[in-house]
């Protein structure tokens, strides 16, 4: 949560006057999300949100919408209002687990491929947790401070805590515990088994959520997009029967109602996903991100008065509060975060050919070259960034003489600016190599073939989603623009047709509104269809989803109005 929020919330429980009693599921959704909020403010503050909910819901009688559709709406708002401040922390706490978990093939890699240097189940459970960058981990090196001065590792009551929402993970931690006194020509392959077991457990897990989405998320597609888009045409059907049209009703449905059922239908398959891999952590802290802020959102000003005045010009004029307000949304998201996506790109490039050069180091160390040779060895061989940091180490231990862990983690290090978990505990796995000697390079090879199949099953995954998820992000960006264009137009075109009175003329609704109204769903779309798309695959990351939806707003804000533009005077 950020601050503004808990602050928020302890404003509006001390409003409330009578005691609460919270339950024990609240209490443990706020002791997961790390938060000093107490449980009882939280739902105190949740019934004085839904009476303030009911300050602008009385609104709604002041329009010419019926009494007999605004007081259940108000009722719904309120209660709305309320439910929304009481499932709030379960719904984030939901997300945060799913994103928790997409760490537990990497983390569980890490402790096998440790052991395989070294087979003893604590120090490689402490390495797995130390070397990762997640709650999970986090999570972990909790259990093991718990389990100090006992004869446990705090493996076994970690994937306790856990196994309720990942099974795999408590077979996978078991094999893992039992490798230690596993004998010699067995213990491989019974570290084996604990990988293939949650790396088949994720693959079971993600296929059956697949599957599971597909329905839901056609339904999705058409009933919250298609449909609402194509009625829009048969508005002027509408006035033929006499019947008068405000716009009210439309700034209703296409405005509040839909992207409402569209937010609580996106929460909900978002809560239902088992895992998800989220891309590597930047903050705007790293020396990568610029500090200009300010003049990357004059970008996105300079873009909307561009479209403004083009739309004035050119036309529909009616559309250029539409045309202003979705590119310089979209561009301001854009510029913003287009710099986090810059480094992330280069985090996914190092990380593109560790399985080959760990094969490489590890083929050579077990030739009975130094491992710190071997860095100098592979980075002439391997390609790309990966290519670039090895030789960057190898030039660290050069000239500062220093060992492995220090060439790559160190001050001057070549990875001390890539927040990477993986290329971390690859380099920290090659230190403890290092001292090892030549019995290691076994192991190092052993580890390019795991990290290979890690990366295949997030490889593998992603797909999966993206073939279901792919379509919501097309819909928001090229469909549903060009549908409700479309639609805009020729409900356009049909209402000069049936213009024929001055009566007529009274009962019609006209259609610079109704674009308007439009325009803003078509805006909304790429503001929850997108940023679904992006959570399915990635989990709830801000930077990703900020950019790709504003990626989105780009294409779908000059699609429609051309599109109402177009198609108005092809067929006019």
């Amino acid at each position: 949560m950020t601050a503004a929020i808990p602050a928020t919330l302890r404003r509006l429980a001390g409003w409330y006057p009578y005691d609460v009693d919270p339950s024990q599921e609240l209490v443990d959704a706020l002791s997961f999300l790390e938060t000093d909020l107490e449980a009882t403010t939280v739902v105190e503050a949740g019934y004085v949100a839904g009476v303030v909910a009911l300050v602008p819901a009385l609104a709604l009688f002041l329009t010419p919408l019926p009494a007999v559709a605004v007081a259940p709406l108000t009722i719904a708002l309120s209660l709305g209002a309320i439910h929304l401040v009481h499932a709030g922390p379960h719904v984030l706490t939901a997300i945060r687990r799913t994103e928790a978990l997409g760490e537990t093939p990497t983390l569980i890699g890490r402790a096998v491929l440790r052991m395989q240097v070294q087979p003893t189940t604590e120090t490689a459970v402490r390495f797995a947790a130390e070397t990762g960058m997640g709650p999970l981990s986090r999570n972990l090196g909790g259990h093991i401070d718990r389990a100090a001065g006992t004869p446990r590792s705090g493996l076994l009551t970690f994937a306790e805590e856990w196994t309720a929402w990942f099974p795999a993970l408590r077979r996978s931690a078991y094999l893992l515990a039992a490798a230690q006194d596993a004998p010699d020509g067995d213990r491989g392959r019974t570290l084996d088994r604990a990988l293939d077991a949650i790396l088949s457990g994720t693959r079971d897990q993600m296929a059956s959520f697949t599957s599971a989405i597909r329905g839901p998320t056609t339904g999705l597609y058409a009933f919250g997009v298609l449909l609402p888009l194509a009625l829009v045409a048969l508005v002027p059907a509408a006035a033929i029967v006499g019947y008068a049209v405000t716009i009210w009703p439309f700034v209703l449905v296409y405005n509040f109602l839909l992207p409402a059922g569209l937010l609580a239908a996106s929460v909900w398959l978002l809560t239902r996903r088992p895992v998800a891999f989220p891309p590597p952590a930047v903050s705007r802290e790293h020396p990568d991100v610029p500090d200009r802020l300010a003049l990357r959102l004059t970008w996105g000003l300079a873009a909307g008065v561009f479209a403004f005045v083009c739309t004035s010009l050119f036309g529909p004029p009616s559309l250029a509060s539409v045309a202003a307000l979705g590119m310089g949304l979209g561009v301001s998201l854009g510029a913003v975060f287009h710099p986090i996506l810059a480094v992330r790109n280069h985090v996914r490039a190092v990380e593109a050919h560790l399985v080959d050069a760990l094969y490489l180091v590890g083929r050579q160390v077990t030739e009975g070259r130094a491992v710190e040779t071997s860095v100098a060895h592979t980075a002439e061989r391997v390609p790309a960034e990966t290519g670039v940091v090895f030789e960057t180490a190898a030039g660290v231990q050069r000239r500062l003489h220093v060992g492995v862990e220090a060439a790559f983690l160190g001050e001057y290090g070549a990875l001390r600016d890539i927040p990477s978990a993986r290329a971390h505990g690859m380099a920290r796995l090659l230190a403890i190599a290092a001292n090892e000697g030549r019995p290691a390079g076994h192991a190092i090879v052993a580890m390019a073939d795991h990290l290979d199949e890690l990366q295949a099953v997030e490889r593998e995954t992603r797909r999966q989603l993206a073939m279901v998820t792919g379509t919501l992000e097309n819909t928001a960006s090229f469909f549903g623009p060009l549908v409700g264009g479309s639609t805009v137009a020729l409900a356009g075109l049909m209402s000069e047709h049936v213009l024929e009175g001055e009566e007529m003329a009274e009962t019609m609704l006209p259609v610079d509104q109704l674009g308007i109204v439009v325009g803003v769903y078509v805006l909304t779309l790429c503001l929850l269809l997108t940023p679904l798309s992006i959570a399915l695959r990635h989990g709830l990351d801000r930077a990703l989803i900020g950019y790709y939806a504003g990626r989105s707003l780009v294409f779908a804000t000059p699609i429609y109005v051309v599109t109402v533009w177009l198609v108005g005077a092809v067929i006019a």
